[in-house]
């Protein structure tokens, strides 16, 4: 299942099933609205109201509650980018929820950022309050899974991670949530990051040091996650820089594709 939420014209955001012609059902490119919020534990229905896709505005599947729990250098070839290693130990931060953008909405470069760069990759959506986490009960605390991009001034980062990391939108969303994937599944899938036409980043979630049953149990061992709660499982190699009018595309198979213009303050 594909959930997202969109606004149609005149309308509200709301929460919607989304159909594709790949899935070969009646109502291809379609969102079907439900009623609610999927992440608030409630039941959720059919409303009857459908759309075209091409006829909605799709927004960030989730604004969490809480918090965005990331992990740093959680690829081999990307620490080894930064001239380091994959740590002994996890090195997690958190971004704020305030940094969350939707598809299709501008990264902004704040004032004095001279080194923004682009971070595919994929997000875990918590879907139940959890703590200490057994490995074995993982699969039970997570909601689904969906595609970020962990933008970061490469140039604050030497000083201070919180304002490199934090900034408003810098943590693209996108574009829904698939919830049928199995962690099995999510831990197989190719991720790749376009600047305009160029692949600048091209790896493979099964590339992670630390996979997502380990992220999981890792940060609810110190931290209770709630519902929307987000977790960047770390980004590939091939990190770089994006300038203003740039175009920044992360794909991620099953997942669908997250693009994002560059504007200036």
């Amino acid at each position: 299942m594909r959930i997202a939420r969109f606004a149609a014209p005149g309308s509200d955001p709301a929460y919607g099933i989304i159909e594709l012609e790949v899935d070969g059902g009646e109502h291809p490119e379609t969102i079907a609205v439900i009623t609610g919020d999927p992440l608030a534990g409630v039941p959720v229905n059919y409303t009857g109201e459908r759309f075209d896709l091409a006829d909605v505005r799709l927004l960030a599947p989730v604004i969490p509650r809480s918090k965005i729990v990331a992990v740093a250098k959680n690829y081999a070839a990307h620490a080894a980018e930064l001239g380091g290693e994959v740590p002994a130990e996890p090195i997690l931060f958190f971004k704020p929820n305030t940094c969350v953008i939707g598809p299709g909405e501008a990264i902004v470069r704040p004032p004095g950022c001279e080194d923004l760069h682009y971070e595919g990759e994929l997000a875990v959506v918590i879907g139940r309050i959890c703590k200490q986490v057994p490995s074995e009960r993982v699969a039970e605390v997570i909601f689904g899974y969906t595609i970020a991009n962990d933008v970061t001034a490469r140039d604050w980062q030497r000083e201070q991670w919180s304002r490199a990391k934090g900034a408003d939108t810098f943590c693209p969303l996108g574009p829904w949530i698939n919830t049928h994937l199995t962690i099995a599944e999510a831990q197989h899938l190719r991720i790749e990051t376009r600047l305009g036409d160029e692949v600048r980043q091209d790896g493979n979630t099964s590339q992670m040091a630390r996979g997502i049953v380990d992220l999981v149990t890792y940060a609810s061992s110190f931290c209770t996650l709630l519902p929307g709660d987000v977790i960047l499982t770390g980004t590939p190699a091939g990190i770089g820089p994006m300038n203003d009018g740039d175009v920044v595309t992360v794909s991620i198979d099953g997942l669908g594709s997250l693009s994002n213009p560059i504007a200036g303050a």
